[in-house]
């Protein structure tokens, strides 16, 4: 079997995601393994598609490796798939899989955007391997990765494959009605991050409608237009100095343009599945401020043109941005319906956060993580200084093994309910017990 590794690390051959695909060629030597450094090639392969095209159409098996970049892949992947896409290469039938390493935060998004645009290529996409980033270096993780490659072979050869739902056709964009803009605006500073175009008309008509009824000064930022030298390297380099390696100032840019204002608010007409390329390369470069939710508290909201209902991934994308963030999400409007009545309430719930400094509690999304960060923070802690004086600072290290008094109790209580007689004895009482400091908050 022909196996292309398509590498989407901007480290090339010095990636850790591509070790296990380099492992998996010398375990089974009766495959033929290339590999194509797209993420560090990307401004070629942007001038000249026919080498990717050629490697791709010869191949049996195509092996997306690719490290986890803030919930998907990394910027420089996002642009090789819309080129890839762009090129009009019938890849109908051919099998592809999916090689990932990370800390798993957000590994599952991650590799439904991959399996999302490979099934738009009519491609017949086998589940893919999310490994932690050491997990080679031990006998499971190598016995892991032999065998999830032997499953990729027997999927192929017995012709198995996983499918999506394919969404219903996307309605046509309801137009946007034009207001006038409020006289008395209030203080404040809501910024607009977009990467609208000057011929989108329809994503334009929605940031000039919900500037107009919005109750506060607003600004828009055209990341399109900033001077990005390029993707995120992952080299590092900002956690242990604090400034990244391209000299383009966006660390700056970012602290100075975005990270001051109120609130923030992304629009962006949906591309592949994702915010598109752009916006993948104005997130991945955020790693200058390490893992620290420097705009914790602040309210967030999307103003989306596009078939939104039927992105099931992107909205799980969208809302675990907000709550790792610590941000609340005052809505997404969207052009399917009615985005006139969906562009006025995410202004009107974007006045009431902003007015009441409103919160909401962290779900599942950002709790879990956040422990994930909290982990990973602590263990490198030697090297991202700024993280770990940040997480040391909001109380961020919520270890259990810190909660000694709860453990203790935990080991009483285990003790009572597991004596018969004594839970005999206790009849109720334990249930009276558990709410009792909740009726004295009742109470008061």
């Amino acid at each position: 079997m022909k196996v292309l590794v398509l590498n989407g690390s901007p480290k090339g051959e010095y990636s850790i995601t591509l070790q296990t695909s380099l492992y998996l060629e010398k375990k089974f030597p009766e495959h033929k393994f290339r590999y194509l450094h797209v993420g560090q090639r990307i401004r070629s392969f942007e001038k000249d598609f026919s080498a990717a095209a050629e490697a791709i159409t010869d191949a049996d098996l195509i092996i997306f490796s690719y490290p986890v970049y803030t919930f998907i892949a990394p910027s420089q992947l996002h642009r090789f798939i819309e080129l890839l896409k762009a090129s009009g290469l019938d890849l109908s039938g051919k099998f592809v899989t999916q090689i990932t390493t990370s800390k798993h935060f957000y590994d599952v998004t991650a590799h439904k955007y991959i399996q999302e645009n490979c099934q738009d290529l009519g491609m017949k996409f086998i589940k893919g391997l999310s490994a932690d980033m050491d997990d080679l270096l031990a006998e499971s993780g190598r016995k892991a990765a032999t065998e999830f490659f032997k499953y990729v072979c027997w999927s192929i050869e017995n012709d198995i494959y996983e499918t999506l739902p394919k969404p219903a056709s996307a309605p046509a964009h309801r137009p946007v009605s034009r207001v006038a803009p409020e006289q008395d605006k209030k203080s404040g500073d809501v910024v607009i991050v977009t990467d609208c175009a000057g011929d989108d008309s329809q994503l334009n008509d929605m940031i000039e409608r919900f500037r107009a009824v919005l109750k506060y000064k607003s600004r828009v930022v055209n990341i399109s237009e900033y001077p990005f030298r390029g993707g995120c390297l992952g080299c590092f380099n900002c956690a242990a100095t604090g400034k990244c390696v391209y000299k383009d100032g966006f660390d700056d840019f970012l602290r100075n343009s975005i990270q001051t204002a109120d609130a923030i608010i992304y629009a962006f007409t949906i591309r592949d599945h994702s915010m598109g390329p752009v916006f993948k390369t104005y997130d991945d470069r955020q790693f200058c401020n390490g893992h620290r939710t420097v705009t914790m508290g602040r309210p967030t909201g999307y103003l989306i043109s596009g078939n939104y209902p039927a992105e099931a991934n992107l909205r799980t994308i969208i809302e675990g941005r907000s709550e790792v963030g610590g941000n609340f999400l005052a809505g997404v409007a969207c052009d399917e319906t009615d985005p006139d009545t969906e562009i006025d309430r995410l202004a009107a719930r974007l006045d009431y956060a902003i007015s009441h400094k409103y919160v909401q509690p962290s779900n599942f999304y950002g709790v879990g993580g956040m422990k994930i960060f909290r982990d990973l923070i602590w263990l490198m802690r030697g090297m991202m200084k700024a993280d770990h004086r940040f997480y040391k600072k909001h109380g961020l290290y919520d270890f259990p093994q810190k909660k000694k008094v709860t453990a203790l109790k935990m080991y009483l209580v285990g003790a009572l309910i597991s004596s018969p007689r004594l839970k005999a004895k206790m009849g109720n009482k334990m249930n009276e017990g558990m709410i009792a400091p909740y009726k004295k908050v009742l109470d008061k």
